[in-house]
């Protein structure tokens, strides 16, 4: 059975604009919370929060506090993962709405209240997946598609509307409004859960059902993608069992080159990546080089995770971070708060600061060697450089050219 969490001594008063909110302070765990990798810090703060000896153990704890000896355990070592939040796109989304659907009806028929059955971790789910291009090149092209859409999937679309309002602790986006993955970073995403006065601080954490997910890592909320069955399970207030990982340190240092794009420079970063090896791993980023990349460059690698293999592609809060929430628009005084509890949690990184902490395996990158490069959808590790293709097609350009004076002076 679950207990009282034996890590409450922990628990620290934080106000904010005359306001008192509540937050586990990690750093009073002394010199090994310090050490550890910002991602893994809130993994720690996770099992910290959530410990109850029943779902998630003090062993847990332990096993991340002590990350830096046990993640070179070649026996692997489980600990379990509770994440904040949940975000569906409708093709999977919708399944888990029928779902819980399913069990209010169950409910009811043996006579209990249908009402109280609800996720019980936060869910959003975002419809993105049914439009399909029929009107192109006109100005009404985006009206007309998107009345199309609605005409298409009415039955469903009608199913979703009522669960928006039937199931509480469940946002569900409506169609039109853009891609989840966009939408999750613009909106949803909320870097620290700040709830009423006298309520406990803690990192955005998400867990959703696309490989994409890791795009919300470039903002800090440390996230991936999972299947259905396992987000259902952490809508029901299940936590995910993971294996204790490895975090590479990936070092950013330099500036790009003014033509050179973000694709260019996760297309170096996805080569370097697949030929290191870091499937089942954390990547996270740091180095001066990380300042000088906005946060659309961050989320551009960080989406690019599933191709080059690591589990999450993480970019730790900055003060960069910070302005982007003020740029869409997040209240000044939630803006605000997270950067108190980052701080007093010391997880609001400074890039420039030099004092970093242990990874198991660090790479660099000068971003100033980045070039403007192309790939194949199939093998994103295969980059070809534009200068590259420029040499390939001068000397293809060059034989053909010889073959054409061979062939006339044999002829002849």
């Amino acid at each position: 059975m679950a207990a009282t969490n034996p890590y409450n001594s922990l628990l620290k008063t934080l106000t904010v604009d005359g306001k008192e909110y509540k937050y586990y302070d990690l750093s009073a765990l002394g010199e090994k919370y310090t050490q550890l990798p910002y991602s893994i810090r809130i993994l720690l703060e996770s099992a910290v929060r959530n410990c109850d000896n029943f779902q998630v153990t003090q062993n847990d704890v332990e096993n991340i506090l002590n990350w830096k000896e046990n993640q070179t355990s070649e026996s692997g070592i489980e600990v379990a993962f509770k994440p904040a939040r949940v975000i569906l796109q409708d093709f999977t989304g919708v399944p888990a709405v029928v779902d819980f659907a399913a069990m209010r009806d169950a409910v009811k028929d043996l006579g209990g209240d249908p009402q109280k059955i609800n996720p019980i971790c936060p869910a959003d789910l975002v419809i993105d997946h049914s439009i399909q291009v029929d009107f192109v090149r006109s100005p009404d092209a985006l009206q007309k598609n998107q009345d199309l859409e609605f005409e298409r999937n009415k039955e469903r679309f009608m199913f979703l509307k009522w669960g928006a309002k039937a199931f509480d602790n469940m946002l569900i986006v409506p169609p039109g409004s853009g891609i989840v993955h966009q939408v999750n970073l613009e909106y949803l995403a909320r870097v620290v859960f700040c709830g009423q006065e006298g309520s406990v601080l803690y990192p955005d954490t998400v867990v959703g059902t696309d490989s994409h997910t890791t795009m919300i890592n470039g903002l800090g909320v440390l996230g991936w993608g999972v299947g259905g069955i396992e987000a259902e399970a952490v809508m029901l207030g299940q936590a995910i069992s993971m294996l204790l990982p490895q975090v590479v340190g990936y070092y950013l240092h330099g500036t790009l080159g003014p033509y050179v794009t973000s694709t260019d420079l996760v297309l170096t970063v996805t080569k370097n990546l697949r030929q290191l090896g870091v499937v089942g791993k954390f990547v996270e980023f740091y180095g001066p080089g990380v300042a000088a990349l906005s946060i659309a460059d961050r989320a551009t690698i960080a989406n690019m995770c599933p191709e080059y293999g690591a589990t999450v592609g993480f970019f730790p809060v900055d003060a960069y971070s910070l302005n982007y929430l003020r740029q869409t628009n997040r209240p000044e005084q939630q803006v605000q708060l997270i950067e108190a509890y980052l701080k007093a949690t010391v997880q609001l990184r400074d890039y420039s600061s030099g004092d970093e902490p242990f990874f198991s395996q660090s790479v660099s990158l000068d971003l100033s060697t980045v070039v403007s490069s192309v790939s194949g959808p199939k093998r994103p590790n295969d980059r070809v450089s534009v200068t590259e293709m420029k040499l390939d097609f001068a000397n293809c350009l060059r034989n053909k050219v010889r073959d054409l004076n061979f062939s006339f002076l044999h002829n002849s």
